[in-house]
């Protein structure tokens, strides 16, 4: 491989460390400081990844329970159903005749 390729692996691996250090469960919230609608879209959208990272650390969790409520959740499941349902659309539909 050349350096060029060895550079941008490490950006990339560096990108995913940096986006995913913000992920629920991570101690970044607690009774005080709860997570609100922006931080349930975050937590949506990395959610099949935490499920990954879950399984080798204990503290990570898909879902923050220190949490706003309602507009936590519904954030959350917005982006769980957005990231989700879009797979339906970017699917080829074949035409019936």
């Amino acid at each position: 491989m050349t350096k060029k390729n060895w550079i941008v692996i490490g950006l990339f691996v560096g990108g995913l460390i940096i986006l995913f250090g913000c992920a629920a469960g991570g101690g970044t919230y607690g009774p005080d400081d709860k997570a609100g609608f922006l931080s349930g879209i975050w937590h949506g959208w990395i959610a099949p990844i935490t499920v990954i990272i879950g399984f080798f650390n204990d503290n990570i969790r898909i879902y923050e329970i220190h949490n706003t409520g309602w507009w936590y959740d519904f954030g959350f499941y917005m982006a769980v159903i957005s990231e989700f349902g879009g797979l339906h659309l970017s699917r080829n539909r074949k035409d019936k005749i």
